[in-house]
């Protein structure tokens, strides 16, 4: 027999509210034949199956809806739940904020209908005594049915030990004692919480659709001329998209024609617009402001930047956290548990010391309904969700829950120099001018390079469109191998050479010399300016760094990480930037020399993140704790790293710091609560100062109290947003 490849299909399942409810769908799953592994995330209500061969997809369906829930394909809607099969209402958990109507879903009805069947049930308990108790029976019912048959379902696909099975014992068994009208109220009180259950799960999806739903359903497709208007879903690589002013750009692109300012705060945070012009890219989302755009799309729909991260986003919560999956391997002894301590309370007092046994019995009863683990086990996964999800709207990429978590631990970030602390490109710092003007010699420089794509050439060119120099038409422009170019501007000959170059044709003066040295000590490259033959000026170049680098850079170092800058550019120039940042240099590194350092680095005890465009710096990612991406758009490497900082803010690396440190206290906040209620209703209703209705509060009221906890993660906001640069150095109080 042949080994069959091992491949993976993604579902959205309508209805799973809560970490019991993933625990269910993926058991059943993971029994069907061929299927070898199965990633369920709550929050985004998706699932991954990894199969041998082909598994059915009715198969899946069948499974799946057996246990009362709804499911699809992931790039295929979600129909409404067939009647009968659950009291979930799909187009409330994976409808957008806009078209869901929360209290039309069947959990909502069948909640409210089993609240109105207890009030019919208490006024005729009042009007006819002899009956009340066969009416709080039925009223019961209503919502104990749908109960315990998913209890059944998920015992019968392998989970007898589900907050279902707890609450149809005690439930019933209060019946058995004649606390019918309390175990009524109970029943009432556990779909109430499990509704607000199905609410505050709905808020998290729509953190993460609300991104998907910045990408505008239409767009202006120019074809000859001609504009017509077409879904988004439907536009293809090549085509020419015409964005108006105040629209949102509706794929990713690179302008073709027209110059305006890009408003990218709905996708990256950013308060200020960039000025983008031909040829370079923008993002779906993002808005055009203020002058008509021709873009040529660059991705489809599907494959967008925003359609990558809120599948990444996504993938990463179906990718468990070490603290969650101790949780979920902890409930998994917990609630047998539960269920012995609850059988011994209910018997061991009336046995040994003849105790009433009504009442520990009802005791026993309450203590089942004080064991449930929802709380505790949706306690970690609904923080990671919402950590993911801020993370993401902000362009911060993380590729889990373990990613998130292993933040925190970070003793040392290092980073590459181009491209990560530094902009990626060069930049005219310095003009220098003898016997004219340095406007002039910015001129003459731009005629010669005018046309030129080579990069010290760009940035003369930007430079002179920056200043609004005049930029002259030259003749007779030519590259000099290995000096320089030359050419003919204004009658002039004009020389725009190496300083080595311009050293063999003029004699440089001592104090030119030593200016020539001074830029070069600073890592900047110097071209000189030569015309008819005599020294012009001088024009010194240098990839600059980030404009947050500094303050990100220290915001690290506040928090007590240490920095260290791995380059494969010289000494000279690394050491430059790096005196200007206040980073430790190592220059002059092959990839293999980055890797050796950060494996050296962890020898001595250090948790390493690496910083790099994750193409030239891959050994050194893979290597590293934590390999993070730096990078825009489309060009990050994400196969490569852990994480990735989409929008190229150094800020941005004490951010995901901060927001991991913030999650896990989240999460320890979280698990205080889920056990510390249990605790002291526990100890309530051993010493009878509280009974069944009480108790389920202590799961219900838990759970609900922990999953708004989580969503507070929502909320949070950067140190960099909005804010100067010396504040975003003082991150370290955000984190405290």
């Amino acid at each position: 027999m042949t080994d069959e490849i091992s491949t993976k299909t993604r579902f959205r399942v309508g209805g799973m509210d809560c970490a019991s409810c993933g625990a269910k769908v993926q058991n059943a799953v993971s029994r069907l034949a061929g299927v070898d592994a199965v990633e369920i995330s709550v929050t985004a209500g998706t699932m991954s199956v990894t199969h041998r061969g082909d598994v059915p997809v009715s198969a899946i369906d069948h499974t799946v809806k057996w246990l009362g829930y709804t499911v699809a394909l992931a790039d295929q809607p979600l129909k409404a739940a067939q009647a009968g099969h659950h009291d979930h209402d799909p187009d409330h958990d994976h409808g957008t904020p806009e078209t869901a109507v929360w209290w039309k879903s069947q959990k909502v009805v069948l909640t409210a209908l089993c609240g109105l069947a207890l009030v019919l049930a208490y006024i005729v308990g009042r009007i006819v005594p002899d009956i009340g108790h066969w009416a709080f029976l039925a009223a019961m019912a209503v919502g104990l049915v749908p109960i315990v048959r998913r209890a059944v379902a998920a015992a019968l696909t392998g989970m007898p030990f589900t907050i279902e099975t707890l609450m149809s014992i005690a439930a019933i068994g209060a019946v058995f004692i004649g606390a019918t009208e309390e175990a009524a109220t109970v029943v009432l009180l556990f779909l109430v919480g499990e509704m607000l259950e199905g609410l505050a799960a709905s808020r998290a999806r729509a953190s993460i659709q609300g991104l998907a739903n910045l990408v505008p359903k239409t767009a202006l497709v120019e074809t000859d001329g001609v504009t017509s208007e077409v879904a988004a879903s439907a536009l293809r690589v090549g085509m020419t998209i015409l964005v108006r002013p105040g629209d949102r750009i509706p794929a990713d692109g690179e302008i073709i024609d027209g110059d305006s300012a890009i408003d990218e705060a709905p996708v990256t945070g950013e308060s200020i617009p960039k000025r983008k012009g031909i040829g370079e890219a923008v993002f779906a989302g993002t808005i055009n402001t203020d002058a008509v755009l021709r873009v040529r799309v660059t991705a489809a729909a599907e494959d967008n930047t925003i359609a990558r991260v809120v599948k990444l986003v996504e993938e990463a919560q179906e990718s468990k956290a070490p603290t969650e999956r101790f949780i979920d391997q902890f409930s998994r002894v917990y609630t047998p548990a539960v269920l012995v301590v609850g059988a011994l309370v209910a018997v061991v007092p009336p046995l040994l010391f003849g105790a009433d046994w009504s009442e520990w019995i009802y005791k026993g009863l309450a203590v089942l309904l004080i064991g449930c683990p929802c709380a505790l086990v949706i306690s970690t996964p609904a923080a990671i969700a919402a950590g993911l999800a801020v993370g993401a709207r902000r362009g911060l990429l993380l590729k889990g829950g373990a990613v998130l978590e292993g933040l925190r631990k970070i003793t040392l970030v290092a980073l590459d120099k181009t491209g990560t602390l530094t902009e990626g490109k060069p930049v005219v710092t310095d003009i220098v001018a003898f016997d004219r003007s340095e406007r002039d010699v910015l001129s003459l420089a731009a005629a010669l390079e005018t046309g030129s794509s080579h990069p010290l050439a760009v940035a003369i060119l930007n430079r002179a469109k920056i200043d609004n120099a005049p930029v002259p038409p030259a003749a007779a422009a030519k590259a000099v191998p290995g000096k320089g170019v030359s050419g003919t501007v204004g009658g002039k000959t004009v020389f725009l050479a190496s300083a080595d170059a311009a050293g063999e044709t003029v004699a440089l003066s001592p104090d030119q010399f030593a200016q020539i040295t001074r830029l070069n000590d600073q890592g900047k490259t110097v071209s000189v300016l030569l015309v008819d033959g005599a020294l012009a000026g001088l024009l010194a170049m240098r990839d600059e760094p980030r404009a947050d680098a500094k303050a990100g850079l220290r915001a690290l170092t506040d928090a007590g990480i240490r920095t260290v800058m791995l380059t494969g550019d010289n000494s000279r120039t690394a050491a430059a930037i790096g005196e200007s940042l206040g980073v430790e240099v190592r220059a002059g590194l092959l990839p293999e020399d980055k890797q050796r350092i950060v494996r050296d680095l962890q020898s001595s005890g250090e948790v390493v993140a690496k910083i790099g465009d994750g193409i030239n710096d891959a050994p050194a990612l893979a290597a590293a704790d934590i390999g993070i991406a730096m990078g825009g758009g489309t060009d990050v490497a994400l196969e490569t790293a852990d994480a990735a900082i989409l929008h190229g803010r150094v800020a941005d690396i004490a951010n995901m710091v901060g927001l991991s440190k913030k999650v896990m206290r989240n999460i320890g906040q979280n698990i205080t609560i889920a056990l510390g209620l249990k605790a002291v209703f526990l100890v309530t209703t051993i010493a009878g100062i509280t009974g069944l209705w009480p108790a389920i509060l202590a799961d219900t009221g838990a759970t609900v109290i922990v999953t708004l906890n989580a969503l507070r993660l929502l909320n949070v906001k950067f140190p960099s947003e909005g804010r100067s640069r010396r504040e975003i150095g003082e991150a370290s109080e955000w984190w405290s």
